[in-house]
């Protein structure tokens, strides 16, 4: 790990810290479910659609994290109860399903939705029941401190924020990959690409040579990668979901650029080196909460052996973060001894130091967790080298 980089982090740690919020967005008076005979939890995941690669992880990482703490007597001694339902990747869909879930199934937590902005179409449902969420890998960072910052007080976490993102990026380009002139390709269609590319630019000292964008669902990129290979930069940052960065990546490697690439956890998934070809995933490099290649706790290796135990396949980053969401509500739970969604909220916000398998965390006064980051590189589709970047 070097040096520079865990710097990087530990400002993170500090702005976090340091983040002063409005008051909160809260529920009406008295709004809450109540736990019943079992702690029912709700599952509002991308299981079919544009980004099901993702849900589709994290409900195999929350489906392992039940399945042990019911073998273990459950929470509160009362054992967990699933409802999952998919939200197709559409934001509408995702926050019909909060709506149910809230008010049909009374959950008193739900995990997910896995991205930004179905996350955050969920949010007005999820607070007028007073139920909190939990998005294992929904960065923006205005889904829980938003831009007028006034907190959402039923959003929570277990990734960190795009802006986090941004900044270590800043850093491993500058410091690791030694690239002083860089290439911004973007999708400008995603909230979650724009803060990362908003956070990098303002945090790059370097030169940024030009910048082009893209929309989810392009296909042909040709037209744009044959104009920028003629310019001259060391790096291409990407910010960006898998179905376009990975045929990004094969279409600029086709066309002779071996400039290194470097993304966000949109990287994270299988399907991105499907997508690209192995050959073409080579000097790729991105941020990730977890890699089987770097433990950032104590439970990580036990988490990798039961979840391949369980599902025949290495856990991606989506199902160590969600195998933490289910955990953390476990805790928050427990140490609260709640009879409600609201007091489950209220207890989520003082969790301090969760020991996950995607690190050691702590929830700051933004809901946002204070832990560690890891940023993988890719030669020929395969991990190379994972290194854990820790705040200090």
């Amino acid at each position: 790990m070097k040096k520079v980089v865990k710097s990087a982090l530990a400002v993170l740690a500090t702005l976090s810290l340091a983040g002063c919020a409005q008051a909160p967005i809260g529920a009406p008076e008295g709004a809450a479910n109540n736990v019943g005979d079992t702690f029912k939890i709700g599952y509002n995941l991308e299981l079919t659609g544009a980004v099901a690669a993702y849900g589709s992880q994290e409900k195999m990482g929350a489906d392992l994290a039940v399945k042990e703490i019911n073998e273990s007597g459950g929470i509160n001694g009362k054992k967990i109860e699933v409802v999952s339902k998919d939200n197709k990747s559409d934001n509408a869909e995702a926050a019909s399903v909060a709506s149910s879930l809230v008010s049909n199934d009374k959950v008193v937590a739900a995990v997910g939705p896995a991205t930004s902005g179905a996350a955050k179409a969920t949010i007005p449902n999820m607070t007028q029941a007073g139920v909190p969420l939990i998005t294992p890998s929904g960065s923006d960072d205005s889904l829980t401190l938003m831009k007028n910052g006034r907190l959402n007080e039923f959003a929570f976490r277990t990734i960190f924020q795009d802006s986090d993102q941004g900044r270590i990026i800043s850093t491993y380009v500058t410091n690791n990959l030694k690239a002083q002139k860089v290439l911004i390709y973007y999708d400008n269609s995603s909230d979650y690409a724009k803060g990362i590319y908003s956070s990098f630019k303002k945090n790059f000292k370097g030169d940024i040579v030009d910048t082009v964008t893209f929309q989810s669902g392009d296909k042909d990129f040709q037209a744009t990668l044959s104009k920028v290979k003629k310019l001259n930069y060391d790096a291409i940052v990407m910010p960006g979901y898998y179905n376009e960065t990975g045929l990004i990546t094969k279409q600029a490697r086709e066309l002779g650029i071996t400039t290194p690439i470097i993304g966000g956890d949109g990287f994270a998934s299988d399907t991105y080196v499907q997508l690209s070809g192995k050959k073409a995933a080579t000097d790729v490099h991105y941020v990730a909460a977890f890699s089987p290649k770097a433990p950032a706790s104590s439970k990580t290796e036990p988490f990798i052996k039961n979840f391949k135990k369980a599902n025949n396949q290495e856990p991606s980053a989506f199902a160590a973060l969600a195998y933490d969401a289910v955990y953390m509500i476990k805790e928050a739970a427990e140490k609260g001894k709640v009879e409600d969604s609201a007091q489950l909220a209220k207890e989520l916000a003082q969790i301090k130091d969760f020991n996950g398998v995607t690190g050691v965390m702590t929830i700051d006064k933004n809901h946002n967790p204070i832990k560690s980051a890891v940023i993988v590189t890719l030669d020929n589709g395969v991990e190379s080298k994972a290194e854990v970047v820790n705040p200090e």
